[in-house]
């Protein structure tokens, strides 16, 4: 009852079914039909690993339904939106033995597969008032809708599976204590030093018999020491657990089917503490009140003494003695990094002004320069190195140099020496090789391109030439009609000039 819908058709018979714009056959949902809760459960298992339900949280419903013949299976919709999706829950569903269908309302046809790229469409409806028509090219079946299954109440159906590897997961740990234990637990923690938080719980009384609430003592510890966990374990009494999501914690060694992380169903600030053996899980709706573990720490009062008084008051007060030392520059066996200036002595610039005109010109624009009595400081931020003069500084502080290859002591750091140094801001420090330290004011550093180009003196010259000739009036030029007789007012030229007469030519006789 199948057909395979081919490239730019238009026309289909299964109703609420369009095409979208790669041409796909989509309805508005997407349905999964599984045999058994087995298959559901590997389904989610197998989604999760990879991606999240948060976005399928809003449409997703996870229904069992009847068929005529009585057998019951589970089916699980959710809103289709596009055929990303849909291939991403096909290929899930394929490899754990679903189908997949799209539709809108009851009538649900086969998701594309490599046999129809663009999908399929029936060609006959089953003429039935069943809740759900599901129609493939293996079989055509009307379902009932039996009961409706929630999601959270299914992840805390399921039963954790053993997995010993999860004691050694780091991170944050949940002990809970029974009643009686919670005390000893605390002071052990405080007592070895570690930091945490405790609240207690309160549970319904397992029985009739029982008096009152059970109180529980859940201590929540960030990074539980390694050499504490087997004893956290094996204490009759107290159990642990490792979180695997937003309020929901799972006990250590054992591991939940699904990805609960990828499932917000839990409420955050509320905590779901998922018990191994078959046991039910231990609910708080509302997670309590917590304290630091500090807090509960052990009190002790000294004892008066037979004065009566509880402390002893000191009869002179003076200054302690300065512990300062004088700062020291020693040689280091440390590679060179990030050396951005350079310290040019006096005789040294001759030398600079010789390698200017070898210099790059990429070196010369990002390098700045200030002279002083006591020579030229060069700073480049992106490396001195190309100019290979003088002695080179590293900057281990905004505005702070030490000679490179050298460390300072006692072994500070360099804000802690900066502020030691009681420079201002504006100034720019250099620590040299002698344990002295030099300030220059930053306003002194102008790019070396500036201070480099020594111009000559020059003459302004004036061409005669140009002032004749703006001295001369300008030419006055007219356009006037010739008129009826062009030629009245012309004068003749006068007459050329007569040829002197060379005479007649004479013979020349031959010798």
């Amino acid at each position: 009852m199948l057909e395979r819908i081919a490239l730019h058709q238009t026309r289909l018979r299964t109703p609420g079914l369009g095409l979208d714009a790669k041409g796909v056959a989509l309805g508005a949902k997407g349905l999964v039909l599984l045999p058994s809760i087995d298959r559901l459960v590997a389904l989610l298992a197998v989604y999760t690993q990879e991606h999240s339900l948060e976005d399928l949280m809003p449409s997703l419903e996870i229904q069992l339904v009847r068929s005529k013949l009585g057998t019951r299976e589970m089916t699980l919709s959710f809103a289709a939106e596009s055929s990303d999706r849909m291939d991403r829950m096909a290929e899930t569903a394929r490899l754990t033995g679903g189908f997949t269908f799209t539709g809108t309302n009851r009538h649900f046809v086969q998701y594309r597969d490599a046999a129809a790229p663009f999908g399929y469409d029936t060609s006959q409806l089953l003429a039935t008032d069943a809740a759900l028509s599901l129609y493939h090219d293996r079989f055509t079946q009307a379902y009932e809708f039996e009961r409706l299954i929630e999601l959270r109440a299914l992840l805390l159906r399921l039963m954790p599976h053993a997995d010993p590897s999860t004691y050694t997961t780091p991170g944050t740990r949940y002990l809970v204590a029974e009643p009686g234990l919670g005390p000893a637990l605390i002071h052990y923690l405080v007592r070895s030093r570690v930091e945490g938080e405790v609240a207690v719980g309160e549970w319904p009384p397992a029985s009739a018999f029982d008096e009152g609430p059970i109180r529980r003592t859940i201590v929540r510890v960030p990074d539980l020491p390694e050499r504490m966990r087997p004893l956290m374990q094996s204490t009759p009494g107290i159990v642990t657990f490792f979180p695997v999501g937003p309020g929901v914690a799972v006990e250590a060694g054992y591991r939940h089917p699904v990805q609960l992380r990828a499932c917000p169903v839990f409420d955050p600030k509320g905590l779901v503490l998922l018990r191994g053996r078959d046991e039910e899980p231990w609910l708080l709706p509302q997670m309590p009140q917590m304290g630091d573990l500090r807090v509960f720490a052990r009190i002790e009062l000294r004892t008066e003494n037979a004065a009566g008084g509880t402390t002893a008051q000191a009869q002179a007060v003076r200054k302690p003695e300065s512990v300062r030392v004088p700062l020291r520059v020693t040689p280091s066996t440390a590679p060179w990094r990030g050396v951005t200036a350079s310290w040019i002595k006096d005789d040294e610039i001759p030398l600079l002004r010789r390698l200017a005109y070898a210099l790059p010109r990429e070196t010369v624009q990002r390098t700045q320069i200030a002279v002083t009595r006591r020579g030229a400081f060069l700073r480049a931020p992106l490396g001195i190195e190309a100019i290979p003069l003088g002695t080179f500084f590293v900057e281990i502080h905004p505005n702070l140099y030490i000679p490179a290859g050298y460390d300072v002591t006692p072994a500070v750091a360099p804000e802690v020496l900066y502020r030691a140094l009681g420079a201002p801001t504006s100034q720019v420090l250099f620590v040299t090789p002698n344990e002295a330290a030099l300030a220059i004011e930053a306003s002194a550093f102008v790019p070396l391109e500036l201070a480099l180009i020594e111009a000559k003196p020059w003459d302004p010259l004036v061409a005669d030439t140009i002032e004749a000739a703006l001295s001369e009036a300008p030419i006055d030029l007219r356009v006037e009609p010739l008129g009826a007789f062009p030629m009245s007012g012309v004068e003749s030229p006068s007459a050329p000039p007569t040829q002197p007469d060379l005479g007649t030519p004479q013979p020349v006789e031959e010798e």
